[in-house]
């Protein structure tokens, strides 16, 4: 990188810029089985300085020189590579990690905000992100945004993108832009500004137009999906049209996002959960049918696997939840209507539902019980942290989501799969999606394990697609999942993937390649040698 273009990002800005060679590499690796290297790492304070930043990356492209892409960062949990990128890291949490207004359903905050702090602020005033995901004590809601995160509760409230209401976003060229659902009319006169916003406007318009019955064809029928770009959710009724549903879940390939309001729903903190033990994979997957019409607020799983990793390597987390024998699988369905009538009669039904298909079942109000019960599903993310000599759990294909009626099917075919390669399983997620997430153990230091990973990949997503399902459920597809979009949706849906990320970024600034024009090997030659979470330890200036 040029020493001119970093000295104009800092007369330009007020932000931190750093090009020392041990903060480069601190941001070398996320939560994925992947690693590239920037060349320089800077923290914003505002908005101007990241629009300022991608006006000179902007003009760099345009002068012919080497273009240097953007990548927008939390704290590194993506799992599919997406935090990561050769030219500049764009990291938030350091200065933007402010909550700038609480207005009774609205929340209105920066992309660095720390989400489990935000959880409890909300829950101080009665509200919650119902979408958190798993990583809620690490991850930043930037992060979610970019990856349309979701976690144990969109069974019942759906995914983040639903909850996103409007987006401050800096487009390729460096303008800043308020994205929001807007009526015929307003959308007539955005197509008329002689822009970017305005060119987007237009063309993405026409290309939704021209393509609706490929785009209508072509939705994934299951529960959640954040493969490719959502062009679902930009038009709707009676002409109106919201950029804000494609640009959540693009992991900053159309746009950094600097500012997000969201819809946060009344939290109930009373609820029921109810705990079954299953022996037979039938009688689970038939339970779930019947589980998910009663509108659960949470239906988890996992499986006899973990179970036995956890008792044989760690059993203080599990120590005395678990009946003997070990069932196959342990499903989790929690109610939490605000009203206890509604409540009460659902949690029966729940029961005459376990004890028709489980073996046993437990029942729980107690706010401490439930916590010590919601371990056996929490636990599951703690096999991320250890280790099997020089073996790490790696999150290669931890995300396929299949229709909820073929979930037993799937089950066993992620098991027939898994033992194939001599690899062992581990199976949890969400049961009322059918949305599986696994992390074979791994040796990433051997060439042997490095290869196995790749083929293990293309076989269980070419799986998952074969069952009708999607790539991704809530991880997204940064490098890890991209290579398979093609494949998922078709030809003619990839290319208008395409189109649309032409359209919001004609030089290939933002994020490049991730999502798009991805191939397997290309994200070979970026597979680290060794895997470890070192990054989720703080590193960061903070005001």
């Amino acid at each position: 990188m040029r020493k001119g273009l970093i000295k104009n990002i800092e007369d330009s800005t007020k932000a931190d810029v750093f090009t020392d060679q041990n903060i480069r590499d601190y941001f070398s690796t996320d939560g994925s089985i992947f690693t590239q290297t920037p060349q320089a790492v800077v923290y914003p304070t505002s908005t101007n300085d990241v629009s300022q930043v991608v006006k000179i990356l902007d003009q760099e492209a345009r002068s012919k020189r080497k273009t240097v892409g953007i990548t927008a960062r939390g704290k590194g949990t993506d799992q599919s590579g997406g935090a990561l990128g050769e030219g500049i890291s764009l990291v938030f949490p350091a200065h933007m990690h402010h909550i700038k207004e609480v207005d009774k359903n609205l929340i209105t905050v920066q992309p660095g905000v720390h989400y489990a702090s935000l959880q409890r602020v909300l829950h101080s005033h009665g509200r919650f992100m119902p979408p958190y995901p798993s990583s809620i004590n690490y991850c930043s809601i930037g992060g979610a945004i970019g990856t349309n995160a979701c976690g144990e509760k969109t069974i019942k409230y759906g995914s983040t993108r639903e909850y996103v209401k409007s987006l401050t976003v800096v487009l390729s060229n460096g303008e800043v832009i308020t994205t929001k659902r807007i009526n015929a009319v307003s959308l007539a006169r955005k197509k008329q500004q002689q822009n970017l916003e305005g060119k987007i406007y237009r063309e993405v318009d026409e290309l939704l137009k021209t393509n609706h019955e490929i785009v209508k064809s072509a939705q994934p029928h299951t529960s959640k999906n954040a493969a490719g770009y959502n062009l679902w959710g930009v038009r709707g009724r009676y002409g109106s049209f919201d950029l804000t549903p494609m640009i959540v879940g693009s992991q900053g390939t159309l746009g950094i996002v600097t500012e997000a309001q969201l819809n946060v729903p009344i939290y109930n903190p009373h609820t029921t959960l109810l705990v079954g033990f299953f022996d037979d994979l039938d009688h689970m997957g038939a339970a779930c049918r019947k589980l998910i019409k009663l509108d659960p607020s949470a239906l988890e799983f996992v499986d006899k696997n973990l179970l036995d990793f956890l008792q044989k390597n760690h059993p203080s987390m599990i120590r005395g939840l678990i009946p003997a024998p070990t069932p196959k699988i342990v499903l989790l369905c929690e109610f939490d209507n605000h009203s206890s009538v509604v409540r009460q009669t659902k949690v029966h039904r729940a029961i005459r539902i376990m004890e028709n298909y489980a073996r046993s079942h437990r029942m729980s109000v107690k706010k401490e019980e439930q916590k010590e019960l919601w371990r056996i599903r929490h636990s599951a993310a703690a096999v991320i942290w250890m280790n099997k000599g020089k073996q790490k759990a790696l999150p290669i294909i931890e995300d396929g989501v299949v229709p909820l009626h073929k979930i037993k099917e799937f089950l066993e075919a992620a098991y027939k799969l898994l033992k194939k390669y001599n690899l062992d399983i581990a199976v949890w997620g969400h049961a009322g999606d059918a949305n599986l997430h696994m992390q074979p153990f791994m040796d990433m230091s051997k060439a042997t394990d490095r290869t196995k990973v790749l083929k293990l990949a293309d076989e269980f997503y070419k799986m998952v697609i074969e069952f009708g399902g999607s790539t991704c459920g809530e991880h997204n597809d940064g490098l890890s999942r991209a290579p398979y979009l093609k494949q998922l949706y078709g030809e003619d849906v990839y290319n208008l993937f395409v189109q649309v990320k032409k359209i919001f970024d004609p030089h290939n600034i933002m994020n490049p390649g991730k999502k798009i024009g991805v191939t397997t090997d290309q994200t070979k030659k970026l597979l680290r040698h060794s895997y470890g979470m070192e990054h989720l330890y703080d590193h960061m200036p903070h005001n």
